[in-house]
């Protein structure tokens, strides 16, 4: 097997690749509802549980309850549409919360580690923001075998074996109570080009079917998560990771 490097961006570039692609895809979407998301059986009953409640980087997919949780986000679109039905939503990086100490119970960060260069700094901050005992609801992407043109095009900057994150995990005090297979990325490699190529070459348009038609369409394809204790076994196949991980 060829050895993979990691791509070679600095932070200053990774950001701008993430702001770039996230304000196209926010520009032309719509929220949506938390409830739509397989997600939401168990969020809901952490949600009732764990009043304060921080979602980092959620876009127009929030995760968690739109009454009552913080949303950060560095997207001023995604931040405008969250605002305007009326949730509490700041400008923020995940490596820079502008949030209090140990101020929440519960906090939700999906498919967004993978994008910062500095992943220990940003696990500090998470840290730094949740109280004893919170609980940590964190999404990545697995296998650096699996890395294809698409991760670099949408700004991610590695994706993680199981071990590599739970070892992340465990040296910021966190330990994994639940994890369960996630994600929903085609497996061709012809239909991740083409997507790509269409996003580069046809943006507006290719915007307009994940919108309007691919969104739409893998929501109402969602299987229900099926949660395991610790960490779920992750082969080849296994391209991401849902983990529920409880502050030690």
């Amino acid at each position: 097997m060829p050895t993979l490097a990691l791509p070679r961006h600095t932070a200053a570039e990774l950001t701008r690749i993430n702001q770039k692609f996230y304000e196209s895809l926010w520009g032309g979407s719509r929220l949506v509802d938390p409830g739509r998301f397989n997600t939401w059986p168990m969020v809901r009953e952490l949600a009732m549980a764990l009043p304060r409640r921080l979602e980092v980087a959620p876009g127009l997919r929030p995760r968690l309850p739109l009454d009552g949780t913080c949303f950060v986000d560095i997207s001023q679109k995604a931040l405008a549409g969250l605002r305007a039905l009326g949730a509490s939503a700041i400008r923020g990086a995940i490596t820079a919360l502008p949030c209090p100490d140990a101020g929440f119970d519960l906090i939700c960060a999906l498919d967004i580690l993978e994008h910062v260069l500095d992943d220990d700094k940003a696990l500090r901050e998470l840290s730094r923001v949740a109280a004893a005992d919170a609980r940590l609801l964190l999404s990545v992407p697995l296998h650096m075998s699996a890395w294809s043109g698409f991760d670099e095009f949408v700004g991610h900057y590695r994706r993680y074996e199981p071990a590599q994150i739970a070892d992340r995990l465990a040296a910021h005090g966190w330990s994994i109570e639940q994890s369960a297979v996630y994600g929903m990325q085609p497996a061709s490699s012809t239909l991740l080009g083409l997507g790509q190529w269409y996003l580069t070459h046809r943006r507006e348009r290719a915007l307009w079917w994940y919108n309007h038609v691919i969104m739409p369409l893998g929501l109402r394809l969602q299987k229900p998560l099926r949660w395991q204790g610790g960490m779920a076994a992750a082969g080849p196949g296994v391209d991401e990771l849902l983990l529920l991980c409880r502050r030690a």
